[in-house]
């Protein structure tokens, strides 16, 4: 019994660790229920078209990285860099323009061992921390342009219903002083000689690509609501039944539960009187500031989510959750990604991958967020 007990505390700590932000969403979720009983209103918290074009993009994103789409295109990309100056800038331009397209966390997944592979091969491990936090800032920061580029993104979009090109143009300025500043960051490497071979051997399958960019394509459609949501939940799960029904197990569900749960929490926290007067006070004075301060205790997309029910602005809002996914480990769910890769790959180099950590988003957090106080508001 002994035993039995101390495995199922085990697995509890595992689970927890591997799904932190979920577990954490989850007490505030059923903490806030104490304040606010359950009734009727609890129904109108969920934005249900968020959740749906969040599901949608994941499936077909999970269908494409099935047959090793990214990686193919990635690994091709990367083989033809001469140095290690390019192949850094290689590996963080494949992060940053993946990010906008499949999402930062996706495009971390999808990359990461890619730098792994790269770095390992030609002997350069030593330089794995320092490129391993590009490619995460990167994914943070590269997202930012496109609604569906980060799930703050397309949650406020879809929350405020924010015309796309007034969203592609508040967030074009920041964007590019990020392509600006992890190029800079890039030159800091040496101009080492590599030698990179792609001999995986593995070749895409052109019809399948071809099947799931064209769900890829409509599942945007409907992102940028040019198709009804109902309508892509009624056709592309449809659709991949049949072509790649294992992608529904690999969809990160506890993604999509962490928003549910989320949407409990901060629409049980936007009934609540006193923390209506406490945070619409601080919003008052600067929704920049308080979104970015925010972000680096509960993190960007719950920040987003918050913040959103006590205040009109949604530019300051938006620019606050994307610039502030820098600065602390828990302020971006892709930062946690990022750690756990180095950690299982790097074991007992993990402090100095903090303190890096640390001093890198520290230099992006106060630029960005300095340079949109005084430029981008």
């Amino acid at each position: 019994m002994e035993q039995s007990g101390d495995s199922v505390l085990k697995n509890c700590v595992a689970f927890f660790k591997k799904n932190t932000v979920m577990c954490i969403a989850a007490l505030l979720a059923v903490a806030t229920s104490f304040f606010v009983p359950l009734d009727k209103t609890y129904l109108g918290y969920f934005d249900l078209r968020t959740l749906t074009c969040l599901f949608l993009t994941l499936l077909v994103i999970c269908a494409l990285k099935d047959i090793r789409f990214f990686g193919i295109v990635a690994q091709r990309i990367v083989v033809t860099t001469g140095n290690l100056r390019l192949l850094a800038m290689a590996l963080v331009y494949i992060t940053f323009i993946g990010s906008m397209l499949i999402a930062n966390d996706m495009a971390l997944i999808t990359f990461l061992p890619l730098g792994y592979f790269a770095l390992s091969v030609t002997k350069n491990e030593d330089k794995m921390a320092y490129i391993f936090i590009l490619q995460n800032i990167s994914a943070n920061l590269g997202g930012m342009l496109t609604p569906f580029g980060n799930p703050q993104n397309l949650y406020l979009y879809s929350y405020f219903a924010i015309p796309t090109g007034e969203f592609m143009k508040i967030m074009f300025p920041p964007f590019l002083l990020a392509i600006a500043m992890l190029t800079g960051m890039c030159f800091l490497l040496p101009r080492t000689e590599l030698v990179i071979r792609d001999d995986s051997g593995q070749k895409l399958n052109r019809k399948r690509a071809a099947l799931y960019l064209t769900l890829f394509a409509f599942s945007l459609l409907i992102v940028f609501r040019l198709i009804p949501y109902w309508l892509g939940l009624l056709l592309i799960p449809a659709v991949m039944v049949f072509a790649d029904r294992k992608a529904f197990g690999e969809v990160d569900w506890g993604l999509l539960s962490t928003f549910a749960l989320f949407f409990i929490f901060s629409g049980n926290m936007a009934r609540i009187n006193e923390v209506q007067d406490f945070v619409g006070g601080l919003l008052g004075k600067s929704p920049l500031l308080v979104s970015i301060g925010s972000c680096q205790v509960i993190s960007n997309v719950p920040s987003a989510i918050l913040l959103s029910r006590f205040t009109d602005n949604y530019r300051e809002l938006l620019l606050g959750v994307n610039i502030g996914g820098t600065g602390t480990l828990i302020s971006s769910l892709a930062s946690l990604i990022t750690f756990s890769h180095y950690r299982t790959l790097r074991p007992g180099h993990t402090k100095k991958y903090l303190l890096l950590f640390a001093l890198m988003n520290l230099l992006f957090l106060v630029v960005m967020g300095t340079t949109a106080w005084f430029f981008f508001r």
